[in-house]
């Protein structure tokens, strides 16, 4: 297979000489089935992720991908096998739930924003709601994420006088507020313009650079080769394949795989 071209959006391969991964265990998920229904969504789910490993899953629609990381915070319940997220296990006990909630920001498709309120009280919100933080210590934790994703002077706009790159750009500063330890991106560029797409990616790199341990779901295959540790390649609900970049793209093993390459990458 040719070489993959980064995507325009991304005019960098990242450094990755200080980014440490640790042998520490973030998330273990251990025979994991979901139904919805009739339907098995996903099938004998096995996957190990460690303290700052940014993974990339990847996967035509519909193969279970967004379901995948929507069980890692309990938004969609697994029927069988076993969730362990920083030591604590996934199960129907409302704490240990809250607890993985706390640990665990989440950036959707949709910014999700609440358009009543400006963007300081969006980020806000979670801080003095539910980690009991004053008022002036939450504004200060998130004026200094806005400015780390780069739009502090937006802070007393509401949601609906920001472009879309914008809205989501709050909406990660939204998550780091609550300093997560583990970051899941479901398709964040997905509803976003072409020309919008690059500042959300370049906010998800500066984060990957700080050592965030990372899952995210995209077809950002230039982000995928310039920031993953690991890409997994989900079809039908099973894991079909996962490597470390340079070789999934280059050498992938399945013809499911290849096939899926050839028809985002158009060769």
């Amino acid at each position: 297979m040719a070489d993959i071209q980064l995507d325009p959006g991304i005019d960098r391969e990242i450094d990755r000489s200080h980014m440490q991964v640790l042998d520490e265990v973030a998330i273990q998920i251990t025979k994991m089935n979901k139904w919805f229904g009739a339907f098995h969504v996903l099938r004998d789910i096995d996957m190990t992720v460690n303290r700052g490993e940014r993974i990339v899953v990847c996967g035509p629609s519909g193969s279970g991908k967004s379901t995948l990381i929507r069980c890692i915070n309990r938004l969609e319940e697994h029927q069988s096998g076993k969730i362990v997220v920083d030591g604590t296990e996934l199960t129907s006990d409302l704490k240990n739930i809250d607890k993985v909630r706390s640990e665990v920001g989440m950036v959707f498709q949709h910014f999700n924003l609440f358009p009543h309120l400006t963007i300081l009280e969006n980020c806000t919100l979670a801080p003095i709601w539910v980690r009991k933080t004053p008022r002036k210590e939450a504004e200060e934790i998130a004026m200094h994420f806005l400015e780390k994703v780069k739009i502090p002077e937006q802070a007393l706009k509401y949601p609906g006088q920001l472009s879309g790159g914008q809205q989501q750009r709050v909406a990660i500063a939204r998550s780091l507020c609550m300093k997560p330890r583990i970051m899941l991106f479901d398709e964040p560029t997905s509803a976003l313009d072409p020309e919008m797409i690059k500042e959300v990616l370049d906010t998800m790199i500066a984060l990957a650079e700080e050592g965030m341990t990372m899952i995210c779901v995209t077809h950002e295959m230039g982000f995928a080769q310039a920031v993953a540790n690991r890409v997994i390649f989900m079809d039908q609900g099973q894991i079909v394949e996962q490597n470390e970049p340079y070789e999934f793209f280059r050498n992938p093993q399945s013809e499911r795989t290849k096939l899926f390459l050839s028809q985002i990458l158009g060769h």
